[in-house]
């Protein structure tokens, strides 16, 4: 059973939850004298973003976090970006891992070269390098930087320690590199929905399906759209704290802007396990607490899931689906349609039923949600003296670190998978992004992963290769494995099984990690290697704007990865104008030309040319501009040009800051939408200089037309509610765009053209 609470709710006690509209809810406040501005205090989430925020000011926060994170598609172009805008040191612990670009063969040297980089910035600038194959990056952190009342930012989306009392963010690099420069992380107090964990999980039924079951009730509805979900109830302490960090992980595919947990015995006994004790400490709603909303959650309800492609919220449970497989796959297949728009392509999930069982190609299990310790070792349980056959069908299993590799093998739960036939990897998150285990064309994989976007599987449909995934928990994964590929449903084998305790030993990485926080020499030179560059120049803001529309995607939604591909593309984001070559490679291939076209022109305008002469066509646009009441003496030559796209929703996904800008450094200039999937993406386009429009009418324009912005300076001082533009066409037709509130600082980014230019003006 789940629940979600049509208005904002009370908890007694930690215990009771009393709707707000409950007619006698206010005859209880009353009793209780006190009222619902002091009970949002009464939650964990208030007590930790008060400690952290460093103005007097509780309805915009200025926050500065205890550490931070990033890992080697990201880290950089953070460092890149704060070394061109003044840093002298890390002035907070930074972490750095190695374990997306981990596979050195991919583009020749260009990843190791990223990764002596980064080690020659944690010397040079004083941080903590974690080697590739070590642990992957959220595992890392969860065994030795994340506490109770903690707040950590990483530049990966899924930074998620809440279950270890740590609100912890994923954002784009651009907010990174402001803590790097001692500044805040800028935002209004958040909204907080609770999540009210009741009952215990029944056997065969893990950290996923529980996770799962939350995205699919709130994902499409935005129920917890950038809020904070606050994990409490008893159901809360029938888990591990291990088994609750699966869950916390995957809170991100809600789009929820953080998460955080009650604390408790076995939360102190995991930072215990993990010397540090002293990081513990009780975090538990006060005797009321309000939420903007709550989730109730029984447990004992829930069972094994399965989300289809293209989405973790496309979620059915297995049950469900081997029930109605011909029907459910082949809506899948009508969907998948408009993703592919290849005539030549066509895509199938019908032809894997065989005399009415699902048959799968591929199994993973691994990174920050499946390759922890209690996942591996149910699925060892469920493969002892078993066999993942001899046919098409492989497993890999992805120990999410090096640590909990070292307890799996004491525990011969490694040979136990290896003699099933399962391939056992190191700490990678490959799987998860594109960048291993690649299934055949036409292949269905089910993973224990955080996502099944299209094209994080390794497909490339405009040359004509294309497979899927589908996301489950580990514990049905290795039962489909001992089944020969025939999905199956671990409480269909559950037997009762217990995992044993962890046992961690930290040896590895007091061996191989390099500790370098507070030991920075300044004197010790960055390691560049050929693929490495600077950001380019960007141009300040001009008082009026003339766009092209350059791309326009209609889909209810548009991912990160379909901005900017992930996978073997991962390799050139040192390189910026290298990896904008793929801007929306997979989903518009002929967008990069269009907008290059556009950038040459502005470069020309901005080297004092003729636009004009550039370009003779836009003679015609100049003059129906001048014919607007107003604007008949305007100088083409200060009109700044650029290219844009629309979509209907952008950023679901990723915390890639290359998805803004790739776009930015071939001459975006803004985005136009109907709404922002995530706030990490829109603060990714503000940071790097591009303004985030919203319209809520249809477009009335197509690929190839102009539209012009006067006064838009103006509008971003004065009024961003109503800002008048023009479609430039035969005849002028008139479009009203507005822009969300941002903060003062973040306007001042979008005039300067970039976080960068913004830093380098002060």
């Amino acid at each position: 059973m789940l629940k979600l609470y049509n208005s904002g709710v009370y908890l007694i006690n930690g215990k009771d939850i009393v709707s707000e509209n409950w007619e006698n809810t206010v005859c209880l406040l009353a009793e209780q004298k006190i009222n619902k501005k002091e009970a949002k205090k009464g939650t964990i989430t208030y007590s930790i973003l008060k400690a952290h925020n460093v103005s007097d000011n509780m309805d915009n926060l200025k926050i500065k976090f205890d550490s931070m994170t990033s890992h080697d598609i990201t880290y950089v172009g953070i460092v890149q970006t704060a070394k061109a805008s003044g840093m002298e040191k890390f002035p907070i612990p930074y972490v750095l891992t190695n374990c997306h670009n981990t596979l050195c063969a991919v583009g020749g040297t260009i990843n190791e070269d990223d990764h002596i980089f980064g080690l020659s910035a944690c010397k040079k600038y004083g941080g903590i390098f974690v080697p590739s194959h070590i642990g992957v990056i959220h595992q890392y952190m969860r065994e030795t930087m994340a506490g109770c009342g903690k707040m950590i930012l990483g530049s990966d989306s899924h930074t998620r320690y809440g279950a270890l009392g740590t609100i912890a963010m994923g954002e784009g690099g651009g907010e990174l590199v402001k803590q790097l420069l001692c500044d805040t992380y800028d935002i209004s107090y958040p909204e907080v929905i609770g999540v009210y964990l009741d009952g215990k999980p029944n056997f065969g039924v893990g950290p996923q399906d529980i996770a799962l079951t939350i995205v699919k009730a709130v994902f499409e509805n935005g129920y917890v759209k950038n809020k904070i979900m606050e994990f409490v109830g008893p159901g809360i302490s029938s888990m591990t704290t291990d088994y609750r960090n699966g869950i916390d992980v995957m809170t991100t595919e809600t789009t929820c802007l953080s998460s955080v947990w009650k604390t408790d015995a076995d939360t102190k006994k995991f930072l215990k396990l993990h010397g540090r004790e002293e990081e513990y400490k009780e975090l538990t709603p006060g005797k009321i607490a309000y939420y903007d909303g709550m989730i109730y959650i029984d447990l004992s309800t829930i069972k094994p899931m399965i989300a289809l492609p293209f989405h973790p919220s496309n979620v059915y449970e297995i049950d469900e689906l081997n029930a109605n497989l011909y029907d459910i796959l082949h809506d899948v297949e009508i969907k998948a349609e408009r993703l592919i728009e290849n005539p030549n392509l066509k895509f199938s999930l019908t032809d894997k039923i065989i005399d009415g069982k699902l048959y799968v190609e591929q199994g993973i299990i691994g990174g920050c949600a499946g390759g922890n310790y209690t996942s591996v070792m149910e699925a060892a349980h469920i493969l002892k003296d078993k066999s993942c056959g001899n046919g098409k069908f492989s497993l890999s299993i992805y120990p999410s670190s090096q640590a909990v590799m070292v307890d799996l093998l004491k525990k011969n739960a490694i040979s136990d998978l290896t003699n099933s036939g399962a391939i056992i990897r190191t700490a990678f998150c490959g799987p998860c992004f594109g960048a291993g285990d690649t299934p055949a064309n036409g292949g269905l994989s089910i993973r224990h992963n955080t996502r099944n976007f299209p094209n994080r599987e390794g497909s490339k449909p405009a040359e004509e290769q294309m497979a899927s995934v589908a996301l489950m928990d580990a514990r049905s994964v290795a039962a489909t494995a001992a089944n020969g590929g025939i999905l199956t449903s671990a409480t269909d084998i559950a037997d009762g099984y217990v995992v044993p305790d962890y046992s961690f030993d930290g040896t590895v990485y007091k061996n191989r990690v390099y500790y370098g926080y507070e030991k920075g020499d300044s004197s010790t030179p960055l390691i560049y290697g050929p693929n490495i560059r600077n950001w380019p120049e960007m141009s300040a803001l001009s008082d009026n704007i003339l766009l092209k529309v350059c791309a326009k995607i209609m889909d209810p939604v548009t991912t990160t990865d379909e901005l900017i591909p992930s996978g073997e593309t991962s390799s050139y984001r040192s390189n910026p104008l290298g990896l904008a070559e793929f801007t929306l490679g997979r989903r518009d291939p002929k967008y990069v030309g269009r907008a290059k076209e556009v950038d040459k022109i502005e470069k020309a305008r901005t080297d004092g040319k003729s636009v004009v002469d550039i370009e003779p066509k836009l003679k015609d646009i100049f003059d129906r501009i001048k014919s607007i009441a107003g604007f008949e003496k305007i100088d083409p030559n200060e009109i700044e040009i650029g290219s844009t796209i629309y979509a209907i929703k952008p950023g679901d996904g990723s915390a890639r800051e290359q998805a803004a800008s790739s776009q930015r450094v071939i001459g975006g200039l803004a985005n136009i939408a109907k709404e922002y999937a995530t706030k990490r993406y829109r603060s990714n386009v503000i940071n790097w200089g591009m303004i985030p429009f919203l319209m809520d009418n249809e477009p009335d324009f197509e690929i190839g037309d102009y539209i012009f912005v006067p006064n838009i300076k103006k509008a971003l001082d004065e009024s961003m509610d109503n800002i008048v533009a023009y479609i430039i066409r035969d005849t002028i037709g008139e479009i009203k765009l507005h822009i969300a509130p941002i903060t003062d600082d973040e306007k001042r980014i979008i005039k300067a053209g970039s976080l960068i230019n913004y830093n380098r003006n002060r």
